[in-house]
């Protein structure tokens, strides 16, 4: 601020000699600083030690301090939009996208034939490394989506490329009952299908009788 230009004051007129210093002072220092907003408010390209308090800020339920950096941006930039729709398609879409997994989301009325009424399915195609826990956390944000009422299945499709290709191209395309795995999954008990030509792993949870472990 140049000297010559008026500078507002908050103090009052019967302030000391010392007190007009002081904020001078500090009015001086604080001209310094570059303001850091609105790049400190973008989840996008704020630093990576800002990230939990700007999830405070945005009122993220579920977060994990171990996820990978994109993940954890996601999850910041896709909360409001969360908490806007909850109860919809799109908020089901953004719950899953911010695990960094493709949605695919499927109402009762969409299926053939038509399925119990407030029902659907939840397709999440994972195409990265699979954690311990990530299931839990997926269907504890799925859970803070949905409306109270819906209830769902989930299904989670692992990508992986290679030997079952390969096993596709010389026995033909696998049926339901040809392949099994069985525990594929860290923390739950039960056995998943494999149902595609060899691309996908899929493992379904059906209607949340599989709550979300601690």
């Amino acid at each position: 601020m140049n000297d010559d230009q008026p500078r507002l004051s908050l103090l009052p007129v019967n302030s000391s000699p010392l007190e007009r210093a002081l904020d001078l002072g500090f009015a001086r220092l604080l001209e310094r600083i570059d303001p850091p907003f609105p790049e400190l408010m973008n989840p996008l390209g704020t630093p990576l030690g800002f990230l939990p308090y700007l999830a405070a800020d945005r009122g993220v339920g579920e977060w994990d301090a171990e996820a990978s950096d994109l993940e954890k941006r996601l999850t910041i930039s896709l909360s409001w939009q969360i908490q806007r729709q909850a109860g919809t398609r799109q908020a089901l879409n953004h719950a899953v996208e911010s695990m960094g997994f493709v949605p695919h989301v499927t109402a009762w009325y969409e299926q053939q034939p038509s399925a119990h009424p407030y029902t659907f399915d939840v397709h999440a195609v994972i195409g990265r490394s699979w954690s311990s826990g990530d299931h839990n956390r997926l269907i504890r944000r799925i859970n803070a989506a949905k409306s109270e009422r819906d209830q769902a299945t989930i299904t989670l499709v692992h990508q992986t490329r290679g030997s079952l290709a390969l096993a596709s191209a010389s026995h033909g395309a696998l049926s339901e009952a040809e392949l099994f795995l069985c525990g594929a999954l860290p923390s739950l008990d039960f056995d998943a299908r494999l149902i595609s030509t060899g691309f996908f792993q899929p493992y379904t949870i059906n209607d949340y009788d599989l709550r979300a472990q601690p």
